[in-house]
């Protein structure tokens, strides 16, 4: 659980998410009836069939809980282990699992097998309920993205939390959380909360944008003051170390137009300094910007009429 940075009163609790609302639920062959025929005549009842020695089951069933959890109650998932329940996979023929069976007015209406990636396991619940899933998720991200932008770390990192209650798994939410205390100054929980997005997500460019940042904020800590490297800079303007200290503290403040500024005219005096340092030090900032920040546009224009002069 993290919670209180200096400007936030956000809390998150790690763990699996529950079960909410009897909408995820494991089955036996004697409850099969009341679980999944009766149940499929109020809605659609999702049945993984699955075995503990089974690899991709294990990847596609935190697939299916995550998006059946999105539908919000539009379908249910009922989970079969077939090694102590094999009645119900033999009489219905299946041989090869993972299998997902849709029972809709208690009838098998639709199904899949193997382990599919969740956008088409979204796809396939789209079609099977006849809307559209996950579109609060997005919403989210997207209002929690608006307030990033404002300035309002406090309201973004509520939204993030919002929806870390609902799926403590979402990369995307983990990594907008972590940039919420990188804003506000709480390096240690930012680091917490990167270390919470699950290995087979760690290279997603929301998590690659908010680890980028976090590794800004640590160097802008350890470059000095703001007001000594800009003396430094104005004393010997070829003090390529001291502007390049001086971009990073002006990051750090903020100030990405001027410290764009500061590594274009290491890059223009000196293309080939400190290995490349400066060019790799503006490609760092506008991973941790994002693409579509003013000062990552801008920045890579500046950058490429150099680079291709």
């Amino acid at each position: 659980m993290f919670q209180d940075s200096a400007n936030m009163n956000v809390t998150v609790t790690t763990g699996a998410a529950p079960a909410a609302d009897g909408l995820i639920k494991d089955t036996t062959t004697q409850t099969f009836m009341k679980d999944v025929i009766e149940e499929s005549k109020r809605q659609p009842v999702l049945v993984d069939f699955w075995a503990t020695w089974c690899g991709p089951c294990k990847q596609l069933t935190p697939i299916l809980e995550k998006a059946v959890r999105a539908a919000k109650g539009k379908v249910k998932l009922v989970k079969m282990d077939i090694d102590k329940e094999p009645a119900v996979a033999g009489q219905m023929g299946i041989q090869s699992i993972p299998a997902v069976i849709a029972f809709v007015n208690g009838q098998p209406a639709d199904g899949f097998m193997g382990a599919l990636p969740e956008s088409q396991v979204i796809q396939f619940l789209e079609r099977l309920t006849k809307g559209k899933i996950g579109g609060e998720e997005k919403d989210a991200l997207a209002a929690a993205e608006a307030a990033m932008a404002q300035g309002d770390a406090t309201s973004a990192a509520s939204l993030y939390a919002s929806l870390l209650a609902q799926d403590p798994s979402n990369a995307a939410a983990l990594a907008g959380l972590a940039r919420t205390y990188v804003k506000t100054g709480a390096i240690e929980q930012a680091k917490q909360t990167l270390a919470m997005v699950p290995e087979a997500k760690r290279n997603d460019t929301a998590v690659a944008a908010a680890r980028a940042a976090l590794e800004l904020a640590e160097q802008a800590q350890s470059v000095g003051p703001l007001d000594e490297l800009k003396q430094k800079v104005d004393a010997n303007p070829l003090d390529h170390q001291a502007r390049f200290d001086f971009a990073v503290a002006l990051n750090g403040k903020g100030k990405r137009a001027e410290a764009v500024d500061n590594l274009i005219e290491i890059v223009r005096r000196d293309r080939k300094w400190n290995d490349d340092g400066a060019r790799k030090q503006l490609v760092q900032f506008f991973e941790a910007w994002g693409p579509t920040d003013d000062a990552t546009v801008e920045g890579r224009k500046r950058l490429s009429s150099i680079l291709f002069a």
